[in-house]
């Protein structure tokens, strides 16, 4: 038996790796690390240490000391290389140059053993993606109040002196998980200074240096800067130039326009226009300015922004922030008892390739992909890569269910079954599918998009000692699903097959006979889901979302999902293979549409009232 290539993992790419789809031992390393982390943290005092984060390059815990001080910890991954460890002093160094209310102090760096820990201030709230998406799109008054407070920051950042000289700092990735808002009193704190690195040129384009010495360094013929979150970060420095002030006023106008359109991500500027969101004209057109194609107009926008952005303060907004919206495809709510840990599996891997994206692709990890995927992605239009970013946002709400998007000449049929589970978010959930759907109007191309939303806590996992072995279920496993309020029978020639799109090429694993006429068996219940088997070389995953549709055929369901189970064994080789089936009774079509016509606040604010 030939195996693939085990790099070929992933048709599907899943957004982050929960806990819930590690293998069982992956994910006991995982707890093991996480707890040890803790003991330390305990050994040196501290008390209430909670996980906060966790990154490619490692954890950040919170705690408090014995001045009951609220803290945050971070520690770089052990495993990574030293060089890649060491950034973490480095990290804690440039943090200790910046001196700002804004901006959480360093407490202390240290090593305790080989591992790293920097300890610094928390800063109070919650990061503004997280009220993204609780929230939606942030009220015009909201996004003038962040952006008048961050100019105020780069300000001080260009004028950060070392040695009695000016020496400016850049803070290189700045978006909105960075950036910790406090309700109460609405002010913002800038977090994560990974990516920091003292200025080469000022923001006139000079080179920065206290003498001839320092001018004539190699250090000024290659960039110091530091990637940043390619989400967010400007043209400049995705392209390696020398770090500049200028990094930060494009994190800036992303930030903000990332916050006042719904949206995780900078690239839908050309659809979902800065102009489009309802936010006063001046800062509207500063931000289309600063987010131009045009280097020229870039820099001039920034200025504009720098220098002016103080006068924002003064504008004046109605009390009522009422947000006007209209959800364009159905999206159900339920008030759901069980936790939800969605992952979005979607075809992107096709949709890049697509867009003449070449082989390279397939050698490439899903961590690889995540950080540097703008390798490949410099041959994609930035309306692709925003509609990617925004199915990518779906699955960071309680979602289970699936989005298949049809691109033909004269428009786009999009079938959907979107089932959120916490009501509060409603808002901002729909205000991102309408997003996705904006964004897909202005694709022109002929092909398909598949999209599967499950939850992670459901995955069933099965494990083998080689890939010569057969993965062998447990006694009682058993594939989850739910039954609808309603019972709804519904005629065969109404229904979506799901076969419906033939082999999909990115499909690598090949499934047995068996398996797939049981699938076609099911496919003549009424139900709605995905079930998608992922085979590594020594762990299968089988991830799934079913609600069955038709009562009086549940029997009928559970037995082939039991025989589905009984036929695991005989799955051989690695790879991924996934089916969808979507009610398909209501179609949606929307005509081809370039982009959002322009929408500011009124002048006048009483306008809002009427």
């Amino acid at each position: 038996m030939s195996v693939p290539d085990s790099r070929l993992k992933h048709f599907y790419i899943p957004d982050e790796q929960s806990i819930y789809l590690l293998s069982h031992q992956d994910a006991q390393k995982l707890k093991d690390w996480i707890n040890l982390c803790i003991e330390q943290l305990e050994l040196l005092g501290y008390k209430n240490i909670e996980l906060i984060g966790k990154g490619a390059f490692g954890f950040a815990f919170a705690g408090v000391n014995e001045r009951n001080q609220q803290l945050v910890f971070k520690f770089s991954r052990i495993n990574l290389p030293q060089h890649v460890q060491d950034r973490l002093e480095e990290e804690a160094y440039m943090l200790s140059q910046v001196d700002h209310p804004r901006v959480p102090q360093l407490e202390e760096f240290q090593r305790i053993k080989k591992q790293a820990i920097m300890v610094m201030e928390r800063a109070r709230g919650q990061d503004l993606e997280q009220v993204s998406l609780q929230k939606g799109p942030l009220p015009a008054r909201l996004v003038v109040k962040i952006a008048v407070q961050l100019a105020e920051l780069l300000w001080s950042l260009r004028q950060h002196k070392h040695k009695g000289h000016i020496k400016p700092i850049v803070h290189g990735d700045i978006k909105p998980s960075n950036l910790v808002f406090d309700e109460e009193n609405e002010q913002v704190a800038l977090i994560d200074w990974g990516s920091c690195v003292y200025a080469q040129l000022d923001a006139g384009g000079h080179y920065v240096g206290n003498n001839v010495m320092d001018l004539m360094s190699s250090d000024l013929q290659q960039t110091n800067a530091r990637l940043g979150d390619v989400y967010f970060i400007g043209e400049e420095q995705l392209n390696g130039a020398l770090s500049s002030p200028r990094f930060d006023e494009q994190g800036v106008a992303s930030t903000l326009y990332a916050l006042a359109s719904g949206q995780s991500c900078r690239f839908g500027t050309q659809v979902i226009t800065p102009n489009a969101l309802g936010l006063p004209q001046e800062l509207a057109q500063t931000l289309t300015a600063m987010l131009s194609d045009d280097a020229d107009t870039r820099r001039k926008g920034g200025d504009y922004f720098m220098h002016n952005a103080g006068y924002l303060r003064n504008l004046v907004f109605a009390d009522s922030e009422s947000p006007e919206h209209q959800p364009v495809i159905p999206c159900w709510t339920h008030h759901g008892d069980k936790p939800i840990d969605t992952v979005v599996y979607s075809s992107r891997k096709s949709f890049l390739r697509a867009e003449s994206i070449e082989d390279e692709l397939r050698y490439l990890n899903d961590e690889q992909f995540e950080r540097y995927y703008k390798n490949y992605m410099q041959g994609m239009g930035q309306t692709e890569k925003a509609f990617i970013s925004a199915v990518s946002r779906l699955g960071r709400y309680p979602v289970v269910g699936g989005l298949a998007v049809r691109w033909h000449p004269e428009g786009i049929y999009i079938d959907s079954s979107l089932n959120l589970h916490d009501p509060s978010m409603k808002y901002s959930f729909e205000v991102s599918v309408n997003n996705v759907v904006t964004l897909a109007r202005a694709i022109h191309r002929v092909g398909v998009f598949k999209s599967c939303m499950f939850n992670a806590r459901d995955t069933l996992h099965l494990e083998r000692t080689d890939v010569q072995q057969p993965f062998i279920p447990e006694p009682g496993m058993a594939i989850p699903y739910e039954v609808s309020r309603i019972s709804v029978e519904e005629a065969q020639s109404r229904m979506h097959s799901y076969f419906e799109d033939g082999d999909d090429p990115d499909e690598l694993l090949k499934l047995p006979p068996e398996i797939l006429a049981i699938l076609s068996e099911l496919n003549d219940i009424h139900h709605t889901g995905c079930i998608i088997f992922e085979a590594l070389e020594t762990h299968l995953k089988v991830h799934s979302y079913y609600t069955l549709l038709d009562h009086s055929k549940e029997k009928r369901f559970r037995n082939l999902l039991k025989q589905l189970i009984g036929h695991i064994p005989q799955i051989e080789g690695v790879g991924i293979s996934g089916f969808m089936k979507l009610p398909y009774k209501d179609t949606r079509f929307f005509e081809h549409m370039a982009s959002l016509p322009d929408k500011f606040y009124p002048r006048n604010p009483l306008e809002m009232r009427s």
